[in-house]
């Protein structure tokens, strides 16, 4: 979280004052003005706000018609969630590396490609725009969707489109550790009609036809899904946090590119697939050895800079994506798409050292997060300690 104030208490409290709690009623209507307000502001047709960006991309795929028999690709270096929410439709995900850019390498996405496959999950990490012209192009030419999962980069854009808006659909993420956020939260985009009436169904299936005109205009049959609803607390708070997002990125990226300028010549820094469209949370420093990264991240700490390498980070790393790779996806073994006859012949072939090139870029990177309220003397000072 970077900001939240006032205006947020006041929008909850118009929420209490209305005595309009429920997503559906004839007041305030906060989470269906957000809807219209996200719309507008990432330049889509339509928005699901719901309860996490996991929920966005399973209402997603749902969207997409994924299921048994289909392969998913994501990238090596994400959170779980990512792989979780394609085990979640009963399909496998395929794991394939990621590049300098610490994002999907789009080589590798396309060599992972099978018969099977029907759709990529590019993710725009620590709001890195990932290479959407290459993976659109690869997409395009086999025939899959693109669902963005751009949770960690709400707002951010590549060559001037907003991530998560660039593919077939995408997932945002509004929780606490998000650019903006309502605690929890997540919303999913799309300008497909069809990605929408199965994802809207889906997401609240067991009210959206008991609540309102949800149904009004929609041409899908109605199906038995999950309960992703969010009250009108989550859409209130989002619709101030909303107001926020441009002069939160404005200030993270100026304070980014104060210290890539102070560091110029002194450091390097992983490969941008867009510099101006990154959302400027995160200073990634790129060395040739782990060693090298290793003295840097104690030498940060020690200076009082906490630093990160990604390689550290837990469950953003394919290896320790336990139920994963050991190929746990559901409780029940009838709904374990690891186990189902339609997947027997899909790619869920895991090892610790598949993705051994990945594995080789997060131990020589390692982070220290931007803040976008840090002035020129917090920033100068930052910078002559990691010199």
């Amino acid at each position: 979280m970077y900001r939240i104030g006032k205006e947020e208490i006041e929008a909850c409290a118009r929420v209490i004052n209305s005595k309009n709690l429920f997503k559906i009623n004839d007041g305030a209507r906060e989470v269906m003005h957000f809807e219209a307000e996200l719309c507008e502001k990432m330049g889509v047709r339509h928005s699901i706000l719901m309860t996490s960006g996991k929920a966005a991309l399973i209402s997603g795929l749902v969207g997409m018609g994924i299921g048994p028999g289909d392969e998913v690709i994501v990238p090596a270096y994400t959170y779980i969630a990512t792989a979780i929410a394609v085990t979640a439709v009963g399909a496998i995900p395929v794991i394939a590396d990621i590049d300098e850019s610490l994002t999907l390498d789009p080589s590798d996405f396309e060599s992972k490609i099978s018969k099977y496959t029907k759709a990529v999950i590019p993710v725009h990490i620590q709001g890195f725009p990932c290479n959407m012209d290459k993976i659109s192009e690869i997409a395009k030419k086999h025939g899959i969707y693109i669902l963005e999962d751009a949770c960690q980069s709400v707002g951010g854009s590549y060559k001037g489109k907003r991530l998560g808006t660039i593919g077939d659909a995408g997932a945002f993420s509004f929780n606490y550790f998000k650019i903006i956020t309502a605690g929890e939260g997540g919303a999913l985009m799309t300008n497909s009609r069809e990605i929408f009436e199965r994802a809207l169904i889906y997401h609240d299936s067991s009210a959206i036809a008991y609540f309102g005109n949800q149904l009004d205009s929609i041409t899908e049959e109605q199906f038995c899904g999950s309960e992703f609803r969010v009250s009108e607390f989550t859409g209130a708070i989002l619709r101030e946090q909303l107001k926020r997002l441009d002069s939160i990125l404005y200030d993270l990226r100026r304070n980014k590119a104060y210290l890539l300028d102070k560091f110029d010549g002194r450091y390097s820094f992983i490969r941008s697939n867009d510099l101006l469209g990154d959302c400027g949370t995160t200073l990634a420093f790129w060395f040739d050895t782990e060693y090298e990264a290793i003295e840097f991240k104690r030498k940060a700490d020690t200076a009082g800079y906490p630093a990160t390498r990604p390689i550290d980070t837990g469950k953003h790393v394919y290896t320790n994506w336990t139920p994963i790779m050991n190929k746990k996806g559901a409780f029940n073994p009838a709904f374990d798409p690891f186990l189902m006859e339609a997947n027997r012949d899909l790619n869920h072939r895991y090892t610790p050292d598949m993705c051994a090139k990945s594995l080789e870029y997060l131990k020589r990177a390692v982070y220290i997060m931007v803040d976008p309220d840090m002035d020129e003397r917090g920033l100068n000072k930052l910078a002559d300690a990691l010199k």
